[in-house]
């Protein structure tokens, strides 16, 4: 096994390599092309179609190499920004350090930030994405790049929430799929109600006794063997049509249930002061004035205290402290604490590192939040973890192998100014 693991990870750095290269040429094409439009530019003064240009070099790629014309545009884009300005991205790539999926992230998310910026941007996404997967990459550096340059990120965002619609799409077999575009905070929200919604159907439907048809009935009663998908959908249509999960055992009960969310937003960005990104467990950078009008209409919230060099929380409270352990860890962790995992923390369980029944304390620095998958992996494989100063968790493979977990807070951490003096 370690051989096939040193062969796998040989392998994805050849192929990173290979895209590094793949995007060197398409840069080289863009040159062309806008070589090429400059030309018939200066020849040609009254015709500034110089789209057709571009069009007939995409097509004469596309056929080659049998993609459409648009996706070969699309491609000159994303590698002349990354082969232009962002160099040591593209030297990680060729050196096998990040794959393409990270590349890509860095090269989106930096759409939004100055060009005076964009050298500490690049520095800082480049720290992530050599140790995180792509999809926490992805959150990370939307955030960084919102951090180093609110001022066009809350433009962007802005913008996106203009695009807001919901639209219809035909399936085969009598079905149809609805697609609601909407801001992250409110759709994390109506996934989460419906899953609870969800589950709370299918539990009362295990504690139920079982239904026997009355004599002389004329209908059979079905048993309710629904997924949790089947139910979700349907609790969705109930709510959308009728206003109440209806049909699905007491609305009342069930009704009660609301959308969790977990936001993490700077208190003066909350007071209205500054724009500086509010972020979404499990998502990352979202609009401030969503999370200002949630934070109106919340119960409470937790204030977070952060260390001003590594951004780490160093404590929670609240005016009525309550549960301030799962407070603190759910500020810490935001989500599962295994390398590459982004189940949300409110969806995972806290587990003691170092078993309770092993004398392990109930600290915070010997607890930590896994989804049901890795905790269960953790107690019955030969995986083990262990926690590290700063609320780093150190996971050991089964072949000996050290992978570092690092809190999210502290991988988007965007430091304001030169550290204090030690």
């Amino acid at each position: 096994l370690a051989a096939l693991v040193d062969e796998l990870a040989a392998v994805r750095a050849e192929i990173a390599a290979l895209h590094a290269r793949e995007a060197i040429a398409y840069a080289r094409a863009l040159e062309l092309v806008l070589s090429r439009v400059e030309e018939r530019r200066l020849l040609e003064p009254d015709r500034p179609d110089s789209d057709l240009v571009v069009r007939s070099v995409s097509a004469e790629i596309g056929a080659a190499l049998r993609i459409s014309d648009r996706s070969v545009q699309r491609r000159f884009g994303e590698a002349g920004a990354l082969v232009d300005h962002y160099p040591r991205v593209l030297d990680a790539l060729q050196g096998g350090r990040i794959d393409r999926g990270h590349a890509t992230a860095i090269v989106e998310a930096g759409m939004s930030v100055s060009c005076d910026s964009r050298g500490v941007y690049e520095a800082r996404a480049l720290e992530v994405a050599e140790c995180e997967s792509v999809p926490r990459t992805r959150a990370a550096v939307a955030t960084l790049a919102a951090a180093i340059d609110p001022e066009s990120a809350q433009t962007a965002l802005s913008r996106a929430r203009r695009d807001r619609r919901v639209r219809v799409y035909d399936l085969p077999d009598g079905m149809a799929r609805v697609l609601a575009d909407l801001p992250a905070p409110l759709a994390y929200a109506i996934a989460d109600r419906l899953t609870g919604v969800s589950h709370a159907v299918i539990e009362a439907r295990r504690s139920a006794p079982d239904v026997v048809p009355a004599p002389g009935a004329e209908t059979e009663c079905v048993p309710d063997d629904r997924t949790i998908d089947e139910v979700r959908a349907d609790v969705l249509a109930d709510l959308l049509l009728t206003g109440t999960p209806t049909g699905h055992g007491d609305p009342e009960s069930l009704s009660g249930i609301t959308g969790r969310v977990q936001v993490t937003v700077p208190v003066l960005t909350l007071a209205g002061v500054s724009e500086q990104p509010a972020v979404l467990a499990g998502y990352g950078s979202v609009d401030a004035g969503i999370v200002r009008a949630l934070a109106a209409r919340a119960p409470g919230w937790d204030r977070v205290l952060t260390d001003a060099c590594s951004g780490l929380p160093v404590g929670v409270d609240r005016y009525r402290p309550s549960a301030e352990q799962r407070r603190y860890l759910a500020a810490r962790d935001e989500h599962c604490r295994f390398p590459g995992c982004r189940m949300p923390a409110h969806r995972c369980d806290i587990d003691h590192t170092i078993d309770a029944a092993h004398g392990g304390p109930t600290d915070c620095r010997n607890l930590a939040h896994f989804c049901e998958r890795h905790h269960v992996m953790k107690h019955h494989t030969a995986w083990t973890v262990r926690q590290l100063p700063g609320g780093i968790l150190e996971w050991t493979s089964p072949l000996g192998r050290r992978y570092e977990d690092r809190p999210p807070p502290t991988v988007r951490f965007v430091p304001s100014g030169d550290p204090p003096p030690s």
